[in-house]
């Protein structure tokens, strides 16, 4: 379970996107530049992006109940997905504003002074992005990531519109400012975008990563022998949750204290491989050609159990 106070982190995320929609938005009005008026937009999505973050993080924490009895963990990606839309929000109006100021270009003022507060502003940004990405791979947070990731955009962001103005100021070349504004509107349609995809993925329970899954083959494989076999492993992941679950084959003749001691090992192995996991584990005979039947998710049709006798299946 994620530790409650990962929510300060939230809250860091809030201050430092505050903090640059002002600076961001004093570098605007002194310089007039559309630039930099598309990076403090981009800032205001920060902030709903970090005000959506704490509240699903709130959510994500709260322990399984009767209602959720897998957790709260998938609400991060609701925080994900209302972050990536507005993404692309922001960088349709970027956008059009920027086409405005190419058909009636404008000259820019206080450059210095303006460029200064731009800085200063992708700095707050650059590390409050570092701590939250460290904090968010130490916990397995794709909220907390997703956050930095953004800041981390933001970074670059600021980057090139910074590097525009300055340019401008250079050349004198008016139409320069919202070039770039269009460059960044397109480097933010692509964040969202990929943001949005990753959301999308989770709620569909996409299996685990290929780095995770191979994990898990080699933990069962290396201490799958004398004729047990395995199948059916299916995985997901539900925020910084992972469920992995299979079908352990084995000797008809084992008793049930055997089947699971070797299920509890064979679970063991698995938790030591992959963070955050479930483990759900069947015991099936070797020797029952009904064993065999449950290889889909669904079955098409159930195996009939001898007259007179009753079968239990998981």
């Amino acid at each position: 379970m994620r530790p409650p106070n990962l929510t300060r982190y939230a809250w860091l995320s809030i201050a430092a996107a505050v903090s640059t929609i002002a600076l961001k938005t004093v570098a605007y009005v002194l310089t007039g530049s559309v630039g930099l008026l598309s990076d403090a937009v981009e800032s205001v999505v920060n902030l709903v992006g970090a005000v959506m973050a704490l509240s699903m993080l709130t959510v994500a924490s709260r322990p399984a109940d009767e209602d959720h009895s897998y957790g709260h963990s998938k609400a991060e990606y609701f925080s994900s997905g209302v972050e990536g839309t507005l993404i692309l929000v922001a960088a349709l109006s970027i956008a059009v504003a920027a086409v405005h100021r190419l058909i009636a270009p404008q000259p820019l003022e206080q450059v210095g002074l303006g460029l200064a507060v731009s800085v200063g502003a992708s700095l707050i940004n650059l590390a409050v992005a570092l701590v939250l990405l460290r904090v968010g791979r130490q916990h397995h947070s794709i909220t907390l990531e997703a956050n930095a990731q953004h800041l981390f955009t933001d970074v670059w962001t600021s980057a090139g519109v910074i590097a525009g103005v300055a340019a401008v100021a250079g050349t004198g070349w008016l139409r320069l400012d919202p070039i770039v504004a269009v460059l960044v509107a397109a480097n933010i349609l692509w964040t969202g975008t990929r943001i949005v995809r990753k959301s999308i993925l989770g709620l569909m329970d996409t299996a685990l990563p290929a780095g995770e899954l191979a994990a898990v083959k080699a933990a069962l494989e290396s201490h799958l022998n004398d004729g047990i076999e395995y199948h059916a492993l299916r995985t997901r992941q539900s925020g910084a949750r992972r469920f992995v679950s299979l079908h352990v084959l084995v000797p008809g003749a084992w008793t049930v204290h055997r089947g699971h001691a070797l299920l509890e090992d064979l679970e063991a192995r698995i938790r030591a491989v992959v963070p955050n996991v479930t483990v759900f584990t069947h015991l099936e005979s070797l020797d029952d050609p009904s064993s065999w039947d449950d290889l889909d998710l669904d079955r098409s049709e159930p195996a009939a159990a001898p007259r007179g006798e009753g079968r239990l299946r998981g």
